[in-house]
Parts: C-alpha cells; structure tokens; sequence
C-alpha cells in the first residue's frame, strides 16, 4: 500500500458504506420473507469490484460455516481487516451471479437458496442457509428446509380472500384457496355478510320451481303502495277485476313474440243444446275483445271502436263486423288500441264518481249495470286469456279468489233469468210451485268448493221468487274454477263433475241454464 495508508484507509470507509452481507440467518420458521433485502447484483462484466469485501467465514472454511461460541451461537463477522487483504488469487472467473427468485404468494420476489459452490462461496456469495454444526465426529447433518416450502395453509391478504367469495360461493376454489376462505370467514363478519349473500344469490341459479310471476304479485304490490300513499282518485272496487284481469292478459300478449300472434284460436260456447266454436287467431280475440268493451265505452260516452253509431250492440254481430271490417289479417297492432280503450274506460269510471256504477249497458237483449258488466267483462278477459295462453302454450293460472267470487256470484244471480229464458223456449221444465214475487220459492243449493267458493240458492220457478235454504229440493257441488269453464261454454253440463243430490230435473235444468249464459 502506498500514501500512508491513506487508500487503504478510503477504501475502508466506502466498504463501510456499501451494503454489507448479512450474517448467518435464524431458522427458518422465524424467517420474514418480506422483510427480507435483496442481494445486490454484481455488475455485468461479472468482474468483483476493486473493494475488499469481508469474508463471511473464517479463512480456510471451505464450507462456510462459522464456528460456534461457547455459548453456543456463531462468532460475529470480524469486518474488514488484515484477513480481507489476504484474500487468496481467485480462480476461474465464475459466471455471472443471477441469482433465481422465486415468487411467493405475496407477490414479492424473494431469492432463491441453490447450493452454492465452493468458488462462489469462497469469493463472498450468499449461502443458502447456514446448516447447523455437525457433531465433532466431522460428518454434517442434512441442511434445514427451504424456507420458500411452506407446508401450511395459505395465507392470502384480506383483498385477495375477498375477491375470492364469489368464486367460493360457486364452488370453483382450490382446496387450499377455499380452507384459506373459510378459515377467514370465522373472523371477518363483513366477509361472512358477504358470502351467505352470494351462497343464497347461487341458489337462485339452481332453482327448479317456475320463473312465472306470481299472479297475486301486481295486486300486492299495488296493496301495498296505496297503503302508504291512497290514491288521490282510486279505481272502484267494482272495476277492481277488469283492471286486474286487463292488466294479467296485457302482461301474457308482451311475452309472445311475433309469429305467435297468428296461432290458431278456437273459442267455444253454447247455443241451446248444443256446443258451437269458431276459429280465429291469438290477435282475433283481442279484437273480439275490442269490440265488446266497445259496449262499456259507448256507456260513458267514449268513442266507439267499431266508429259507427249504428254499429250492432250484440256481442256476435259486433265481433263479426269487427272482423270483417279488417282488410287483412290482424297481427299484434291491435294490442295497443285495446289496451289504451281499457285504461280509458277504467280512468273514467273512477274520475265519475260512484254513481256511475248503475249506468245501464245494453247488450241487445238483456242490459246491466255497469259494475256487473265490468264485472263480465272481467270474466271473459280471463277466460280468453286462458284461451291464448292454452294456443301458445303459456302458463296462466286463475284470478285471485276475492275476483272469482265476485264471478261466481255474478253468474249465481244470472241464473233465474237463464232458466227461465229456457222455459219460454220449451228447454227446461215448467215451474211447479208458483208463490208471489219476493216470496220464497223452490231452490237448488249451489255449493261452490275451493278457490272463490260459497254457497248460493238458485229460485226455480221465477226470478221474481228468493231462493232460500228452508225450501231447498237439490244441491249440487263444484270446483269454482270447474263453475265458470261451464259458465264459459268450455265444458258440458254433462262433462261438469258435480256432486249432484235431490231433484234430478231441477239439478238438468241449471246447469243447462248456466251452460246458456256463455256466448262468443
């Protein structure tokens, strides 16, 4: 050394100032992989720098290791010194030191632990793990683990673990990514949250019940909003059926698409004895439809659809001149005319007042007020709309019993006058007990089972007479949806599976007479 040792003593302070290498590592249980620095890396020439670098072991380990104290612990670094400057010539220039990096779960590179070779150890590499001193017998013990094998669960930070529970819901984890979750859910209550929401929202997925909506759900839901906030101009609870019944049909006619709207229709009733249908197509019946309500409109002084004042008031004529006025086959355009003349009339009963409800509605030979002609209009939208639907193979379920009662006891309280219609056509048995209008007269008990049921007693030999349980000679029981298909014309009176008890006659003679109320 020449300057006194002036260079040396520079050369001291940068190697002091350099990154040094660390000592001896702990076991590799107590290791924090992240804590852990990087080795620099040696410049590309893979040339050593001109810096004495401290040896990490005592001159003339050829392993490396450092011996113990009597402690029991590794003597410490001596530092640079004498021993620095006595490193001996190095041999064959070693390739350069890249190291390999392994990547760990965390996403920080951590370096690997090859075994490093003599030479490289010699000249100041990092060893992989200094292996615990063997006994004094001079053979060494196996090296400890790696400390990068981890045999344990997964560790995942909390982001990761949470960015996992949709999969995990799925069941589409790993076995060590779903231990790891559910190891997590035990202590995270906002994951846990989380996760029986998405398992619940999985079930969903994998249902096997229908996706139809529930037919009770618009009348809920508008329940439950005008029981927070009335209407200010509520609907009348006798047009309650035909806006309900309108709006179930509208929702099945959205769902078809366009082909379906020319699938063959057959509507059926009865004429007399006997069972009659005609043959039209899905926007047929809307149009059919349009025509009749026509009736109710024409009532409240609303336009006409049929545009003519001298257009036909029974229901038949009216749906034929309808049919026959259209130039070419209707297709779902009629939807819109039909649903906004049913908005229309149901905003101007209600702005009318409750007066309005005894409007008289002519249908030609008979006339009703009209709440009961919604009423019937109610009914024939449903069982149209049961006609559709059996056409484009769509489910659609009955009215909600409150609606099917207020049916059923319409047509209970037009049966008198049927029959006795059919007895001045020679149809029906004569009467066989004549009292004085209002009196009580013979009756036949009308049980009505099930959905909408009730009982109603049906006067026999005038409807000017009161039927009454006292003077009851028959009773018949049927399914209240059964009822109204043969109310309908869709079933026979012989067909109708009834419970039939008392007066044959008398039992022939009504359900006959309700067979007689349906019509196109």
């Amino acid at each position: 050394m020449t300057g006194g040792g002036r260079e040396s003593e520079g050369g001291e302070e940068e190697v002091r100032g350099a990154r040094r290498i660390p000592g001896p590592r702990g076991a590799a249980d107590d290791l924090d992989l992240a804590s852990v620095p990087l080795p620099p890396l040696p410049p590309p020439s893979g040339t050593a720098p001109d810096e004495a670098v401290p040896e990490q072991s005592q001159p003339g380990s050829a392993s490396g290791d450092a011996p113990e104290s009597d402690a029991g612990e590794p003597e410490p670094d001596p530092g640079p010194g004498p021993a620095a400057e006595a490193r001996p010539e190095p041999g064959p220039e070693p390739e350069p030191d890249h190291w390999p990096v392994a990547e760990p779960a965390d996403g920080h590179p951590q370096p690997a632990a090859p075994e490093p070779e003599p030479a490289a150890e010699a000249a100041g590499a990092w060893p992989a793990a200094d292996p615990e001193p063997g006994p004094a017998g001079g053979t060494p013990e196996p090296p400890a683990p790696d400390p990068l094998v981890n045999s344990g669960p997964v560790v995942l930070p909390h982001q990761v673990l949470k960015a996992l529970l949709g999969a995990w819901a799925l069941s589409a984890c790993s076995a060590e990514e779903t231990a790891a979750v559910e190891d997590h859910l035990t202590g995270c209550a906002p994951c846990a949250d989380e996760a029986l929401r998405l398992r619940d929202a999985v079930g969903l997925l994998h249902t096997d019940g229908s996706l139809d909506l529930d037919p009770t759900l618009r009348t809920r839901v508008l329940d439950g909003c005008f029981g927070r906030r009335p209407a200010r101009i509520p609907v009348p609870e006798w047009a309650a059926p035909y806006d309900a019944e309108t709006a179930r049909l509208d929702a099945l006619l959205r769902d078809i698409g366009d082909s379906e709207w020319h699938a063959p229709v057959r509507l059926q009733w009865f004429e007399e004895e006997r069972q009659v249908s005609r043959r039209t197509t899905v926007a047929g019946v809307i149009g059919h439809l349009t025509a009749v309500d026509g009736l109710l409109t024409a009532a409240l002084g609303l336009d006409d659809p049929l545009d003519s004042g001298k257009a036909p008031l029974d229901p038949t004529e009216r749906t034929e001149t309808y049919w026959s006025a259209t130039r070419r086959p209707p297709t779902r355009a009629v939807r819109e005319p039909w649903r906004a003349q049913s908005h229309e009339l149901i905003r101007t009963a209600s702005f009318a007042g409750r007066n309005v409800a005894e409007t008289s509605v002519s249908y030609g030979v008979f006339a009703l007020p009209l709440q009961d002609a919604a009423l019937d209009r109610a009914f024939e939208c449903w069982i149209h709309g049961g006609d559709i639907a059996d056409a484009v193979d769509y489910p659609y379920p009955a009215p909600s019993a409150a609606h099917l009662h207020r049916m059923i006891d319409l047509a209970a309280r037009m049966l008198p006058a049927a029959l006795a219609g059919r007895r001045s056509a020679g149809l029906a048995g004569p009467p066989k007990d004549l009292v004085a209008a209002g009196a009580p007269g013979r009756s036949l008990h009308l049980e009505i089972e099930g959905h909408g049921g009730g009982d109603w007693y049906i006067a026999l030999d005038s409807p000017a007479t009161v039927g009454t349980p006292e003077r009851t000679v028959a009773q018949v029981a049927l399914d209240g949806v059964e009822f109204c298909r043969l109310v309908a014309g869709h079933i026979s009176p012989v067909e109708a599976a009834a419970g039939q008890e008392g007066d044959r006659e008398a039992i022939r003679d009504v359900l006959f007479a309700a067979a007689s109320l349906s019509r196109l």
